[in-house]
């Protein structure tokens, strides 16, 4: 035996031991860490430690894969989504089969049909994944807890209905008023990851205008 093979052989056996990483818990982790950053961000209000594990406690995440159904017509809306990461719309169909699409929504939106969640009736609308999506889904019955008992998650809901109320006037303002390119110009100012998310179909149904009319106006900028 070679002076190598005896010094080998007298080394003792070092087995490594590769940590397991759970794969499912890291992604509802980091789900937690961009919603309490972006509440901070949107609120100037962080939530406290005691808040945080009632949060991951009540709470669950939702992996979607592209084009399955967050939500359907006809289904009651139970829940208040957060997008951690992804894309989706929230739309309807007319009998001819045509789509108009009331909200797109990509990281750190909230989407769902607040309407059917507030009286628990049927939804008109439909929510798909455009992409991979996570997110985080708040049941109907928990917030208004949450508002009562953390005050910045009451202060987002405040921020965010008085936002959302401004929205919906502005696009029906947009839809009455502006033409297809003043409309699309608008959506580039205020929303501009949404021409880089979402298809030139996709933002046709959102503007309210025809896929051909919106190309011709995509032309000139």
């Amino acid at each position: 035996m070679s002076l190598t093979n005896e010094m080998n052989s007298a080394l003792p056996t070092v087995i490594s031991v590769i940590p397991v990483v759970n794969t499912e818990e890291a992604i509802r982790a980091n789900a937690f860490t961009c919603l309490f950053n972006h509440i901070k961000l949107y609120t100037g209000k962080e939530i406290c430690d005691t808040e945080a594990v009632l949060l991951k406690k009540l709470l669950k995440y939702r992996v979607l894969r592209k084009r399955q159904y967050l939500l359907q017509e006809g289904d009651v809306c139970r829940y208040l989504y957060y997008v951690v990461d992804g894309a989706l719309r929230m739309y309807s169909v007319n009998s001819r089969g045509q789509e108009s699409i009331l909200a797109l929504g990509v990281e750190n939106n909230w989407i769902g049909d607040r309407e059917s969640m507030a009286h628990g009736i049927p939804s008109n609308y439909n929510i798909d994944a455009i992409e991979h999506t996570i997110l985080l889904q708040f049941p109907v019955e928990y917030i208004e807890l949450f508002i009562k008992t953390m005050p910045a998650f009451a202060t987002l809901i405040r921020l965010q209905t008085k936002e959302f109320s401004i929205d919906t006037q502005k696009r029906i303002y947009a839809v009455l008023n502006l033409t297809a390119e003043e409309r699309y110009r608008e959506l580039l100012a205020t929303r501009p990851e949404f021409g880089q998310r979402f298809s030139q179909n996709l933002i046709a149904a959102y503007l309210g205008v025809k896929p051909e009319t919106l190309s011709r106006v995509r032309k000139r900028y």
